[in-house]
């Protein structure tokens, strides 16, 4: 009787969850808006803050970190380190001065408030990320993604995301709770490991997966071998005490520069489909939005700054770099949100004790409704720039 329970309570959960997706995804493909949002808006709902469906904080937690790690393998899978050639400039002279600008804007902030300079630095990295899942499906559905400021657009991202890798290793190393010289020396060990596997994936530019050609046609194979590499690289992070979403993401990069990878493609669009959905149900159920009502007007005037910072300084770069005010102030604000990888800063500092619980809420819950806002931000500001046109 207690197994039937269990099993109606999850019956009952999975057809609330894909009902759910289903019903808002038909909404938000008629307003042509990303299916991610209708993802964020689920979570809510079968949360604490909807309908109580999922109430075990381990649970929750479980969720949020598996989508995490699932997120970054397929990421890292679309990467590929040598087409940085193309545009270097943008890629990493660009993208870099927006960290750094980035992080020296929430120190300004946090010498005011008092903040110790390991929250600055995490804050810094976190809002200024922007989110690739969400900008690339607008782009492709706009068919700008081959232009110009399509291509800009995607070397900015495309950088931000190789930069979590680094990241990750920074915010382990400016950890709040005390650490063994064995766990600093593991740190760095860690540190080393992963990135002379960039390295060797730089130079190489293709790396012999094992068995791919044994399994080239056996998909249900194809399909754990992929896993081998996503949970291998998370389980080997781990072990040097740094994200497991870092290793999972390596892992994914080395699928990527395999010589036989279009099959993992093929055979995981799907699983991606689904586990993208798990990482955003994740997020949304860790919104409360009793805290947000609590917290409205700091959480406006963050999302105001937010938007207003990102999209000024990413108009600059790409101004800066060869394009015209149009495409440069249309572009900033395809890059004014923040970001889906700076939940997982997010989170890898709060289990480090560099923020506490109340930032962890406050900068979940903002970055969420950064990424509901993001669409309307750019309608808005493509308006702006028809109407400027038309006077």
């Amino acid at each position: 009787m207690a197994l039937l329970a269990n099993l109606n309570t999850f019956l009952t959960l999975a057809f609330v969850v894909i009902f759910s997706i289903v019903i808002l995804g038909m909404l938000l493909k008629k307003m042509k808006q990303p299916y991610i949002i209708g993802y964020i808006l689920v979570g809510i709902l079968v949360g604490d803050s909807g309908f109580g469906l999922i109430q075990n904080s381990e649970i929750i937690q479980g969720i949020g970190e598996l989508g995490l790690i699932l997120l970054l393998f397929f990421v890292g899978m679309e990467i590929s380190l040598p087409e940085f050639k193309q545009q270097w400039k943008i890629s990493i002279i660009g993208t870099t001065f927006q960290v750094l600008f980035s992080v020296f804007a929430v120190y300004l902030l946090g010498s005011y408030l008092d903040w110790n300079i390991s929250r600055i630095v995490v804050l810094g990295f976190v809002i200024s990320l922007s989110s690739s899942a969400v900008i690339i499906r607008i782009i492709q559905e706009k068919g700008i993604i081959e232009s110009k400021l399509g291509k800009n657009i995607l070397s900015i991202l495309l950088t931000q995301d190789i930069l979590i890798a680094p990241m990750l290793v920074i915010i382990s190393m400016l950890g709040g709770k005390e650490q063994s010289t064995t766990d600093i020396s593991l740190l760095l060990v860690g540190a080393v490991v992963f990135t002379a596997i960039l390295i060797y994936i730089y130079i190489k530019k293709e790396v012999k997966i094992p068995f791919a050609k044994t399994i080239e046609k056996d998909h249900e194979l194809q399909v754990f071998i992929a896993l081998v590499f996503c949970f291998g690289g998370a389980l080997l992070s781990s072990f040097f005490g740094l994200s497991p979403a870092l290793g999972s993401f390596i892992g994914g990069m080395i699928m990527h520069a395999g010589n036989s990878t279009e099959w993992i493609h093929d055979t995981l669009n799907s699983f991606r489909i689904l586990f993208v959905s798990i990482f955003f149900i994740g997020v949304g159920l860790q919104i409360d939005l009793a805290f947000i009502l609590n917290n409205s007007n700091t959480i406006l005037v963050a999302l105001l700054a937010v938007f207003i910072t990102n999209h000024l300084l990413n108009t600059i770069i790409l101004r800066l770099f060869s394009s015209d005010w149009k495409d440069a102030i249309l572009g900033g604000a395809y890059l004014a949100q923040i970001g889906e990888l700076s939940f997982m800063l997010c989170l890898a500092a709060y289990n480090m004790d560099i923020i506490t619980s109340f930032s962890y809420s406050f900068t979940i819950s903002l970055i969420a409704i950064t990424l509901i806002i993001s669409p309307f931000w750019i309608g808005f500001t493509e308006k702006i720039i028809r109407y400027k046109q038309k006077s």
